[in-house]
């Protein structure tokens, strides 16, 4: 059972952003995966056949990686937990989320695993980083908005 990102996986990325917005206007906008698309143009596809639950399954699209992740702990408000393999990655993604007076910070950290993570180990963490620097600006934006 996977309850947190792998701490000893080649690449570990943390980052964390404080968004001028409630709490739940945030987690609403990260929880629904089939509204990605509207304010992460970085995703060009995903969809959900439900809420984020765990043992629950969406499908999404970025920097043209096809990637199905499974669901591995929602606790409401505050935390996501998700993860699985693509093009030979296994990634697990975690989110979490805290209100701090009308701000909301997001921590996001995720580890990388795999033999395209070990052929590349820096050239993917500064991918990583990238990816979720940029997935975090796009939601604040959004949620500020």
């Amino acid at each position: 059972m996977i309850t947190t990102i792998d701490d000893t996986a080649p690449v570990v990325v943390r980052l964390d952003i404080d968004i001028d917005a409630p709490l739940q206007k945030v987690w609403n906008l990260h929880t629904d995966v089939n509204s990605w698309t509207t304010w992460q143009p970085d995703i060009t596809a995903a969809s959900a056949d439900g809420p984020l639950l765990p043992g629950s399954v969406f499908r999404w699209s970025t920097f043209g990686l096809d990637i199905v992740s499974t669901v591995h702990a929602v606790e409401p408000g505050s935390r996501t937990l998700w993860g699985g393999p693509a093009h030979g990655i296994t990634g697990v993604h975690q989110w979490t989320f805290a209100q701090h007076g009308p701000r909301t910070r997001v921590r996001t950290e995720e580890s990388w695993d795999g033999e395209p993570i070990l052929a590349d180990p820096d050239g993917m963490r500064q991918a990583l980083e990238a990816s979720l620097t940029s997935w975090l600006g796009h939601l604040k934006r959004a949620a500020e908005s």
